[in-house]
């Protein structure tokens, strides 16, 4: 069967990386065990010769390596309607609403935002993260709503990629939490991995766990509830969720990350999932360079529960 063949161009921003680390960076869907064999078998090549995983990187080195191409369903394009908030030749910023599914996964290969994304881009998706994420460089959940940063081409994934992980991509959400925060703003900066009692959820603080820090402040306060805004300085899996959980303040509607919730966690409208919307999205071109920043608007969800929490408040 053919393999999936890469071939990469090291930039300045990658300078004295380690291999490893680099191609998880790039090709975020390869563990790092996976990445570790295909090193320990010779597999990954940086100017035509085999490297050890704890090779570092210089500028204009060449990367290349295959990967065993695995059975997989056909993705296939489908007719969605999509909220594009920008767009061009390069990349584009959609706006995903509650409950879809940002990429195929077992067991689930129809009805999300790849398959989306390939009916409206037809053949114009990066290919870095393979068949089952084309032009998919960063991920929100399922029942998280808001901006979503596309990549058409291979050479605007890296780029994005790069920024991500220099973590200068501004990325504001709103969000609704449990409780009444006393602090006008405040940072978590709790590392954030894989929670070693329940292999489904993170968790914050645990060992072996990714930096991970979270600024948020106040936005208006409820009854019972906080309406905020978290700024993301870092982007690990479900950090929000996890971080504002850790500091006894989970987010509404979150049945996963509910511990140390204040009162009886009843919510006060029938809601599908946590209440976050990811709002601003900023990052650099990839080609011009310029500045370019996108508003998702609340949802209508969102906003009719910001209008009860109102209410209440007499």
């Amino acid at each position: 069967m053919a393999d999936s063949r890469y071939l990469f161009h090291v930039t300045e921003e990658y300078e004295d990386e380690r291999i490893d680390k680099y191609i998880s960076v790039l090709i975020d869907s390869l563990s790092r065990s996976f990445i570790q064999k295909l090193l320990k078998d010779g597999h990954v090549l940086v100017n035509d010769q085999p490297v050890k995983q704890n090779f570092r990187l210089k500028e204009g080195d060449e990367v290349a390596f295959s990967l065993p191409k695995a059975v997989e369903p056909d993705i296939l394009p489908e007719d969605i309607p999509l909220d594009i908030l920008y767009e061009d030749d390069d990349v584009l910023v959609v706006n995903k609403p509650k409950g879809m599914v940002v990429h195929p996964a077992a067991g689930h290969y129809s009805h999300t935002l790849v398959n989306a994304l390939m009916y409206h881009c037809r053949d114009s998706l990066s290919g870095i993260n393979g068949v089952m994420r084309p032009g998919i460089v960063h991920r929100i959940d399922r029942d998280t709503t808001g901006s979503l940063l596309v990549c058409k081409n291979d050479a605007a994934h890296i780029s994005i990629a790069a920024q991500l992980k220099e973590h200068s991509i501004v990325r504001r959400y709103r969000a609704v939490v449990y409780g009444v925060l006393d602090q006008e703003e405040g940072t978590v900066d709790l590392p954030v991995g894989r929670d070693p009692h329940d292999r489904k959820r993170m968790a914050a603080g645990v060992r072996n766990g990714k930096e991970a820090v979270t600024h948020y402040k106040v936005l208006q306060r409820f009854h019972g509830y906080t309406y905020i805004e978290c700024r993301l300085e870092t982007g690990r899996t479900h950090q929000i969720r996890v971080h504002m959980e850790a500091i006894g303040h989970p987010l509404l509607g979150d049945e996963v990350y509910r511990r140390n919730m204040p009162g009886n966690g009843k919510p006060p409208c029938q809601l599908q999932g946590q209440t976050l919307h990811a709002m601003i999205l900023g990052f650099r071109h990839p080609g011009s360079g310029e500045y370019i920043e996108t508003v998702a608007p609340l949802p209508q969800y969102f906003s009719h529960l910001l209008q009860i929490l109102d209410s209440k408040r007499g």
